[in-house]
């Protein structure tokens, strides 16, 4: 998507530079500025190519949507003034036998070209501000078809694995019926995972669900997982939410929670699993804490490709709404990953 972004952008400055800023000068009176005042000509042209540019990095569709208004104004304001500045170019007076006329035609040519420049000011503002709306608008498009396309992606994987799900839960039902009363933790072990196969089977064409959900999945992976391990894994799994009726997209931080245990658990070595979600105000937080019980190269080949597709798909979902940050330090691996959900 980037290449397509980047080759989109050069296409609209390129016109700009080459196409709408000749016309707005051969079309207006700029053009006579050349020859008369060649130094306010280069800073007019200069200051209005930087008007362009300066809008274009500060991103003000990005601002905003983060409601940044304070830097919008300072940016919008400055460029203002700076143009209002332009205006005060001392240029020589005309030279007139009466000095009355002289004075008069002057004060008539500086209005003139004031007015000038503020037209041209104003046009390429309203170039600037429409083309970069329309690059995110864009953006958006392209993201939300490369989120369809990864879900669909995800889709096929899924139905591509999966035999029939009527047949899955019958066969799953006969099991548990042939394990019960033979040991409580065959018994359990049926129950949290025939739960979390019911859970990814309902929520696949969701794009939302609720987060008492999504905690209730991670929870019963969690149990699983002690089930599973012995005493030389330590799981602490903290939860601490304001509204759990809060919606996210599901399965959001699965990949995390499967790392933790699949890199930092051991059946051998005693080790730490440390898991904590908090929900305060709409900004939700998750971390993850674990040693890295795997071989060091085999850990760093295989967890940024899952970590990266997660970052792909928060990004094409909260855009900059969103910080995910991992880290390795003394033979500890961390992730942190918060979202603004309002």
């Amino acid at each position: 998507m980037k290449p397509i972004e980047d080759k989109t952008t050069g296409i609209i400055d390129l016109f700009f530079c080459l196409v709408f800023m000749p016309v707005l000068i051969l079309l207006g009176r700029a053009h006579y500025w050349v020859k008369d005042w060649p130094l306010f000509f280069a800073l007019a042209c200069l200051f209005l190519y930087g008007c362009y540019f300066t809008l274009k990095y500060i991103d003000i569709p990005r601002l905003l949507i983060e409601r940044d208004y304070r830097r919008i104004g300072i940016a919008v304001g400055g460029l203002t003034l700076a143009n209002y500045l332009l205006t005060c170019y001392p240029l020589p007076a005309m030279d007139f036998v009466t000095p009355s006329m002289s004075a008069y035609q002057t004060q008539v040519r500086n209005y003139s070209v004031s007015l000038s420049l503020w037209l041209m000011y104003s046009l390429v503002m309203g170039y600037a501000l429409t083309m970069s709306f329309v690059r995110e608008l864009y953006k958006q498009l392209l993201q939300k078809r490369q989120i369809e396309a990864q879900r669909d992606k995800a889709k096929l994987a899924v139905f591509k694995a999966q035999i029939s799900p009527h047949f899955l839960f019958n066969t799953l039902n006969t099991l548990y019926s042939l394990v019960i009363g033979t040991s409580q933790k065959a018994e359990d072990a049926f129950i949290k995972f025939t739960e979390i196969m019911k859970y990814t089977y309902v929520t696949i064409d969701n794009e939302y669900v609720p987060l008492k959900d999504e905690i209730a999945y991670i929870q019963n992976y969690v149990d699983l997982q002690k089930i599973r391990l012995n005493g030389h894994t330590k799981v602490m799994w903290e939860c601490d939410v304001d509204d759990d009726t809060t919606m996210i997209p599901p399965m959001l931080m699965l990949t995390f929670v499967e790392n933790a245990f699949k890199y930092g658990a051991s059946t051998s070595r005693d080790c730490t699993v440390i898991l904590r979600l908090g929900l305060r105000h709409g900004r939700l937080e998750f971390e993850t804490q674990n040693y890295v019980m795997k071989h060091a190269d085999e850990f760093r080949d295989e967890v940024p490709v899952g970590i990266e597709n997660c970052r792909a798909r928060l990004s094409g979902i909260y855009q900059d709404g969103y910080t995910l940050v991992t880290s390795e330090e003394h033979g500890i691996f961390r992730v942190n990953l918060k979202i603004n959900l309002i």
